[in-house]
C-alpha cells in the first residue's frame, strides 16, 4: 500500500482540551464534539473523510474487479426462516438480482411458487427500506409485518389481510424489537413498545419506556392497552408470548442484553389480568418452548450451565417442584420449541450446530442430519409439529431453509439454490490453541483446496467474543469472496461468546472481558507460530462488538497485524451507555459509572488507548450515518484519534455509508460496495492481489 506520503493528507480533525473527571481521574476527550453527528461541521467532516478514503481506494487497480467478482458470487436467492400458520407458509425471499428481500407466502408444499405480499424496493428509490420482521396470525389469515428505513432500529408495523390481499388500516409507529404474539381468535396481538423519540434525537437518544401492550385490530395505536411495564426500571427488556391454547401470556424479563431472566404470566381468562411471578430474580436463562395445559416448558441453564429442559406447573411453580424433561448433556442448548408433542432443540457440539428431536418425556427420537459442520441459528414449526423449518449454513454453503419431517425422519431443502460456485472446492478444519492463561480455544480455518498455506498466505482472522453469541461455522458472502481471492479465513471461538455455555460467556464478560482480547491475540500468534500466515499477511476483522475486539487488540498489539478492519464498533467504553440502546450493554460490559468497572473499561477502551507516536497498521474504520445501534460517533472519534496519533506511513481511513445503519436491512449493492472496499484496502495493505 502506498505510504501516507504518497497519498493525499487525511482531514485535519479539530481537537479540543475537553476532559471529564471520572472517579477522580481526569480523562481527556479531545473529539467530544464529534458526538453531535448531525451538525453541519460534522457533515462537512464526514464528506472530507469519505473523500480521503476514496482517494486511498481509487489507486487500487483491482478494486472494481473485486466488486464485480463478488457480485457474481452473490447471484443466488436468499430465503429467511419461514413461519407456518394454518396451511400457509410465510417467508422472506430475495431473488439473485434484488437489492432487498420481499415478503411472500405460499400454500404448504408449494413454496416454489410464492405469492408476493410486499416488495420493499418499490417503497424507495435507493432500496433502503427493508422488512424488519413479520408474524402471521394463527390461521394465516393476517400477517403483521415491520419496516425499517435507512438501517435504523426504529420500525413501523402494519397488518395485511392475506385472504383479501390488502392492507388493513392498522399502523404502529416508533417500535424497537416489538416481538409480536397473536391471540388465537386473531383479534389482535401483544407487542413490546418504547417511548417515542424526539425526531431530532431519534438516532441518538437512549431507548427507554418499554411496555407490553395489546393491539386490537381496527383500533388506533393510542388505544392499545398496557398489560405490563416497569417505568422505574429503564434497562429492563421484556416480551410476551401467548400459549398455543390462548390461555396464558408468558412474560420474560431481562436487564439489558445479559441472558438472566425473570418470568411472569397473565391468565388471559382472568378479568383482573393480574401479573403473577414465576421466577422473581435475575439469576438464570429461561427460554419458553411451549405448553401443555398448565404445564410450561422452558430451556434453562439453572443448575445446568450447558442447558436443560424443565416443566413448570403453574399450580406448583417453585423450583423444587419443577420436573426435568431433558437433562444437561455435553451439548450446549441454545434454542428450541415444543409443538405436536415433540421438542426440537438446537445445540452446539464443540462449537458446531446440532439439532435434536425429543418426545414429550425427553427421549431423543432422532438427530437431524445436517449437510456438514455448520450453523443452525433458528427454527420454527407447524402447530402440529409435522414440519420443522430451520436455517442452515456453513462457510462454503449459503443460508438455506431445510424442512424436517420428524414422522418420516426426512430432511430436504425448502427451495433449491443455484450457485455460481462449487461449495466442495473449500475445506474447513477445526483446531484448538491455548490462550495466555492456558484456556483451550476453538478456531475454524477455511480455505480453497487449491490455496497453498504458509507464511505468505493472506489470512483474515475474524471474531466477536460477546453477548453469549457463538461463532460456529457460518456463511458470509464477503468471507467467501476472500477465499476466492486466495485468502484464508480463521474464525476464533473466543471467550465471551456462547460456544461452551454460560461459563464460557461469563469468562469474557464485565471484569473478565480482557480475556476476550487475550484470546484473539493468542489466535493471531497461533496462526503465525504454526506458519499458516505471518504478521505482514494478517488482517483482523470484526463488526459491532467485534469492532470493539479489533479496536482493543490493535491498540494493545499494533505490531501483530498487517491490517485492521473495525466495523460499526463500540470504541468509546466510557460513553457507550449514553446513546441509543447502549445502556442495555452494561449487563455484558459493566458500567463506567461503577468505580470497580471504570479502570477495567478505561484499560481497554480503544479510543482511550490510542497513543501518539505509535506505528499503527493500515486501518479502515467503517460505520454508517444512521447507525442507531452503535452510535457512529464511536467510529468518528476512534478514527480521528488514530489519524492524529499515527507515527508510521500506513493510512488510517474512515468510510461512512449514507442512509445506512448497523447492517440489518442494508441493500445488497451497498453491502457489496462496502465489502469490496474493505478487501481492496486489506489486500493492498498486505501487499497481495486477488488470484481469481
Amino acid at each position: 500500500m502506498k505510504s501516507t506520503n504518497e497519498l493525499p493528507c487525511h482531514p485535519d480533525t479539530r481537537r479540543t482540551d475537553h476532559a471529564d473527571m471520572i472517579h477522580g481521574v481526569s480523562v481527556p476527550d479531545p473529539y467530544r464534539w464529534l458526538e453531535a453527528v448531525d451538525s453541519p461541521e460534522i457533515s462537512q467532516w464526514i464528506d472530507a473523510q469519505n473523500e480521503y478514503t476514496n482517494a486511498v481506494l481509487q489507486g487500487i487497480q483491482f478494486r472494481a474487479q473485486i466488486r464485480e467478482h463478488m457480485e457474481a458470487l452473490a447471484c443466488f436467492e436468499i430465503v429467511g426462516t419461514p413461519k407456518q400458520a394454518g396451511e400457509r407458509v410465510f417467508f422472506t425471499l430475495q431473488s439473485p438480482d434484488a437489492r432487498q428481500a420481499s415478503l411472500v407466502w405460499s400454500p404448504v408444499g408449494a413454496e416454489d411458487t410464492p405469492i408476493t405480499i410486499l416488495d420493499p424496493e418499490a417503497l424507495s428509490d435507493d432500496a433502503t427500506i427493508a422488512i424488519a420482521g413479520f408474524e402471521p396470525s394463527p390461521s394465516g389469515r393476517y400477517l403483521a409485518y415491520g419496516l425499517a428505513e435507512a438501517g435504523s432500529d426504529w420500525q413501523r408495523w402494519f397488518v395485511y389481510d392475506v385472504e383479501k390481499g390488502s392492507l388493513l388500516g392498522d399502523a404502529l409507529e416508533w417500535l424497537k424489537f416489538p416481538d409480536p404474539s397473536w391471540r388465537k381468535d386473531e383479534s389482535g396481538f401483544f407487542y413490546a413498545s418504547v417511548t417515542p423519540a424526539e425526531v431530532q434525537e431519534m438516532y441518538k437518544a437512549p431507548t427507554a419506556g418499554r411496555s407490553l401492550r395489546f393491539h386490537r385490530l381496527g383500533n388506533p395505536q393510542s388505544e392499545d392497552r398496557i398489560y405490563f411495564e416497569q417505568p422505574d426500571e429503564p434497562k429492563w427488556l421484556f416480551s410476551g408470548k401467548v400459549t398455543a391454547d390462548d390461555r396464558y401470556l408468558i412474560i420474560r424479563i431481562q436487564r439489558g442484553t445479559y441472558r438472566r431472566h425473570r418470568l411472569a404470566y397473565i391468565d388471559l381468562a382472568d378479568p383482573a389480568l393480574q401479573v403473577r411471578n414465576l421466577v422473581g430474580t435475575f439469576e438464570d436463562m429461561y427460554l419458553f418452548l411451549g405448553s401443555c395445559g398448565d404445564e410450561l416448558y422452558f430451556l434453562t441453564n439453572r443448575d445446568a450451565p450447558l442447558g436443560r429442559v424443565i416443566a413448570m406447573d403453574l399450580h406448583a411453580s417453585e423450583p423444587g417442584a419443577w420436573r426435568e424433561v431433558i437433562p444437561e448433556s455435553e451439548r450446549v442448548l441454545q434454542y428450541g420449541l415444543f409443538a405436536g408433542e415433540r421438542f426440537a432443540l438446537i445445540g452446539l457440539s464443540d462449537a458446531s450446530s446440532v439439532v435434536g428431536i425429543y418426545d414429550r418425556n425427553g427421549k431423543c427420537l432422532q438427530d437431524v442430519a445436517l449437510p456438514s459442520r455448520g450453523t443452525v441459528p433458528l427454527l420454527t414449526a407447524s402447530s402440529d409439529g409435522a414440519r420443522i423449518y430451520f436455517l442452515y449454513s456453513d462457510p462454503a454453503f449459503p443460508w438455506q431453509v431445510l424442512v424436517h419431517e420428524p414422522g418420516a425422519n426426512e430432511t430436504r431443502p425448502m427451495r433449491t439454490q443455484q450457485l455460481a460456485f462449487d461449495p466442495t472446492e473449500y475445506i474447513t478444519e477445526q483446531h484448538h490453541f491455548e490462550s495466555q492463561d492456558g484456556t483451550r480455544i476453538p478456531i475454524f480455518v477455511t480455505r480453497k483446496r487449491t490455496t497453498a498455506v504458509g507464511p505468505e498466505t493472506p489470512t483474515c482472522l475474524y471474531g466477536y467474543g460477546g453477548f453469549n453469541s457463538p461463532e460456529s461455522p457460518t456463511f458470509r458472502i464477503h468471507h467467501l469472496s476472500w477465499l476466492e481471492m486466495g485468502g484464508q479465513l480463521a474464525v476464533a471461538g473466543i471467550r465471551g461468546g456462547g460456544e461452551y455455555g454460560r461459563d464460557w460467556h461469563q469468562a469474557g464478560a464485565k471484569a473478565q472481558r480482557p480475556n476476550v482480547f487475550a484470546d484473539f491475540i493468542a489466535a493471531a500468534e497461533w496462526l503465525i507460530e504454526t506458519q499458516r500466515t505471518s504478521t505482514s499477511k494478517l488482517v483482523i476483522q470484526g463488526r459491532s462488538n467485534g469492532g470493539l475486539l479489533v479496536g482493543a487488540c490493535m491498540t494493545q498489539r499494533p505490531d501483530l497485524f498487517g491490517c485492521c478492519l473495525p466495523a460499526v464498533g463500540v470504541l468509546d467504553m466510557l460513553r457507550f451507555h449514553l446513546f441509543t440502546v447502549g445502556s442495555y450493554w452494561t449487563s455484558d460490559y459493566g458500567s463506567p459509572d461503577a468505580p470497580d468497572m471504570f479502570p477495567i473499561l478505561l484499560g481497554y477502551s480503544p479510543y482511550h488507548n490510542v497513543h501518539e507516536g505509535t506505528d499503527y497498521p493500515p486501518t479502515m474504520v467503517t460505520t454508517a450515518d444512521h447507525d442507531d445501534r452503535v452510535y457512529p460517533a464511536h467510529s468518528f472519534k476512534f478514527a480521528a484519534a488514530l489519524q492524529h496519533a499515527q507515527a508510521g506511513d500506513a493510512p488510517v481511513a474512515l468510510r461512512v455509508d449514507a442512509r445506512a445503519g448497523h447492517g440489518l436491512g442494508k441493500p445488497k449493492d451497498k453491502q457489496l460496495d462496502e465489502y469490496a472496499d474493505q478487501w481492496a484496502f486489506a489486500l493492498t495493505a498486505l501487499n497481495a492481489k486477488p488470484t481469481f
